[in-house]
């Protein structure tokens, strides 16, 4: 099986920067972007099979974002019919935002800064739901 896909949303570039070098020690396949239309922009390429790259598995997306927000950007992708899993990793948590996310369809919703163990484990669940989906 090949090793997940993962597209990593945040428009702070050190904390994109740093999960993108985390995730790739891991052994994942990672991409960043710093924006909700780019990960659009990103993941509908992917899903369309322009160029060598397969759709993504798994989308870790901040919910803080200048233009399209987090919600919005998942409404954008579920709008496409992308089937990766929705992981929201973001530092402004609250509650009712958080139900709100979930109820959306998000896979979890995770604070940062989260422990490595805690994302990884997520992670592997994400492809895992993912994966019995698929099938």
């Amino acid at each position: 099986m090949a090793k997940p896909r993962i597209l990593v949303v945040d428009d702070e570039p050190r904390f994109l920067s740093n999960m993108v070098r985390l995730l790739t020690g891991k052994g994942l396949d990672v991409s960043g972007a710093s924006s909700g239309e780019a990960a659009l922009d990103m993941a509908s390429k992917a899903m369309s099979g322009d160029g060598d790259e397969r759709p993504f598995d798994i989308i870790l997306l901040d919910m803080k974002l200048p233009g399209l927000d987090g919600r919005a950007t998942l409404a954008a992708l579920q709008e496409k019919k992308c089937d990766a899993e929705v992981i929201v990793l973001t530092g402004h948590a609250a509650v009712d935002e958080a139900v709100d996310i979930l109820n959306q369809g998000a896979f979890d919703y995770l604070l940062k800064p989260c422990r490595t163990e805690t994302l990884m484990r997520m992670l592997e669940l994400a492809c895992e739901k993912r994966g019995l989906r698929l099938e």
